[in-house]
């Protein structure tokens, strides 16, 4: 049996950049293949366009989420409506129901 690599870094797409430097955006729902990040350990974070550091970030909790079951506090927490988050998914993870919210606090 293998032990998992635990993860060092994360990619955001650009856009999010500023709402997460800003503290606004406190939370990223990432897919089953991206579900290994650890809490208490920090990664590197770039931009997933153009690999661009920007920031570092302590992971907090990573916690399995069904999609239907995602609610107007996620949406805050992501910094944007519910309509927004669900159609953001959609974009990204398009089908997925068995998703995982990454809470997460930025390194000063």
């Amino acid at each position: 049996m293998t032990t998992p690599i635990i993860p060092t870094e994360m990619t955001f797409f650009a856009r999010f950049e500023s709402d997460i430097l800003s503290g606004k955006k406190t939370i990223t729902i990432r897919d089953e293949a991206e579900r290994h990040y650890v809490p208490g350990t920090t990664v590197d974070v770039s931009t997933y366009e153009d690999g661009r550091w920007f920031c570092r970030l302590e992971i907090l909790s990573v916690e399995p989420i069904a999609f239907s079951d995602l609610n107007d506090f996620h949406a805050q927490q992501e910094n944007m409506t519910l309509t927004e988050l669900k159609a953001v998914i959609n974009d990204i993870y398009p089908g997925i129901e068995k998703l995982y919210v990454v809470n997460y606090t930025l390194v000063k």
